[in-house]
């Protein structure tokens, strides 16, 4: 049986358009755009070519001083080149070489202080790393949590149109308020207005998350797992221990502590003498004798010079170890913090999951009842439908600050906990 090429076409594209529309309908895993952003993130790249480049530093300090060559004519009698060199012995052709000669460890300290550089360097790309991975989560929840407040709003929508259409049926047999009409529309209306606020949070979260992953702003929209709660039962000490040993910034303080220490040794020993080394020959005319010159000379450095390094690289010291104390506190305090943020908001979600929110929604189907069956105006069906909403935007809400604040514990700790 021949087929017609344009059905065949038609049916190929109608096939992907489906394919892509089911792509779309897949939720991405929060472990796939984290891989992304680590690969294709611009500054976490940047900041990789940054202690890469200073890699290559070590090799260039502790390399020893380019020697020096030097060529020099000697002229008696007349100042063209080589005048009298075949009559006089003063006249020459001296050719030399000269190489300085850093005292013992100089070279191989300043090697060890651009070591520490490039050390401090790549502790920063790390907590690059870290702090772009921690903006893909939070954006992840983000959406998620929008995602969640739009479809749970838009279902309140239509249950609040039936309500109404409900409403203005009886009204027009003579039954209920024209107060309880308008009011039930006004509070539709507002729920429309947050569904749009909703929508245009979504869409800059959507191009942030995109710019971080290093999509194309005209790709399809990510679309995140629900919003769920993760139990929580790590051990506050243990995510200390984690804390002074793995969070990024402290381990980039620990190697600017090391850095300074190690300048502090380079210019304490910067304070000892260099020397120089020259080996040159001056070649004379026929019947005259070469002569041969060796010398070796000492450089003595600046007292005052290096006594200022000295102290300054101490005070640098210092300043570091000091810095990277304030670190430790500030990381402590916000561990703890975030740690006393998800217990609270773990209670909270448990009073709204498990006693508030089922409450309100019994309450409202009791009214409900009520009002169809000419019980009740729709005023306190209107008041208890409120109530679940608000309750349930709280829920979202306080859902949204658990995941956070379990974010950023991981951040800090370098460790994974979602």
């Amino acid at each position: 049986m021949k087929l017609n090429p344009f059905l065949c076409a038609v049916l190929f594209a109608s096939c992907g358009l489906a394919s892509a529309q089911h792509a779309a309908t897949i939720p991405t895993p929060l472990a796939t755009l984290l891989v992304e952003a680590e690969a294709n993130n611009s500054q976490v790249q940047a900041a990789d070519d940054t202690w890469k480049a200073l890699a290559h530093v070590p090799q260039q300090v502790s390399a020893f001083p380019a020697p020096q060559f030097a060529i020099q004519s000697s002229s008696v009698g007349s100042p063209r080149p080589f005048a009298g060199f075949s009559n006089s012995e003063f006249a020459y052709l001296g050719l030399s070489a000269s190489e300085d000669i850093p005292y013992r460890g100089k070279l191989k300290l300043r090697s060890e202080v651009a070591g520490r550089e490039m050390d401090v360097q790549k502790a920063d790309a790390r907590a690059v790393r870290a702090s772009v991975a921690e903006q893909v989560k939070l954006l992840y929840l983000q959406i998620s949590y929008s995602n969640g407040e739009i479809a749970y709003l838009d279902r309140e929508d239509s249950l609040l149109q039936s309500l109404i259409k409900d409403a203005l049926s009886q009204y027009a047999l003579g039954k209920g308020s024209q107060s309880a009409i308008i009011r039930a529309q006004m509070e539709r209306t507002r729920i429309l207005r947050e569904d749009t606020l909703h929508k245009l949070d979504l869409g800059q979260e959507q191009a942030r998350l995109k710019q971080l992953v290093h999509r194309t702003q005209d790709s399809p929209d990510i679309l995140p797992d629900p919003l769920a709660a993760t139990p929580f039962s790590a051990d506050p000490e243990e995510l200390e221990s984690q804390l002074r040993t793995h969070n990024p910034t402290l381990r980039k303080d620990a190697g600017a502590v090391e850095k300074q220490n190690a300048q502090l040794a380079s210019a304490k020993r910067e304070g000892k003498p260099d020397f120089n080394v020259s080996y040159g020959v001056e070649l004379t005319g026929e019947g005259y004798r070469n002569r041969y010159l060796l010398s070796a000379n000492v450089r003595l450095p600046n007292r005052g010079r290096v006594a200022g390094e000295i102290a300054q690289a101490s005070e640098q010291a210092n300043r570091a170890m000091h810095e990277m104390d304030s670190d430790v506190q500030q990381k402590l305090a916000e561990l703890q913090e975030q740690l006393v943020a998800v217990k609270g908001t773990d209670e909270s979600l448990r009073e709204l999951k498990d006693g508030l929110i089922p409450q309100a929604e019994a309450l409202f189907h009791s009214e409900e009842s009520a009002y169809q069956s000419n019980r009740q105006e729709l005023a306190p069906v209107l008041s208890a439908l409120l109530d679940i909403l608000t309750l349930e935007s709280e829920y979202q809400q306080t859902l949204l600050d658990h995941e956070s604040a379990l974010a950023r514990i991981e951040t800090l700790t370098g460790g994974t906990l979602r």
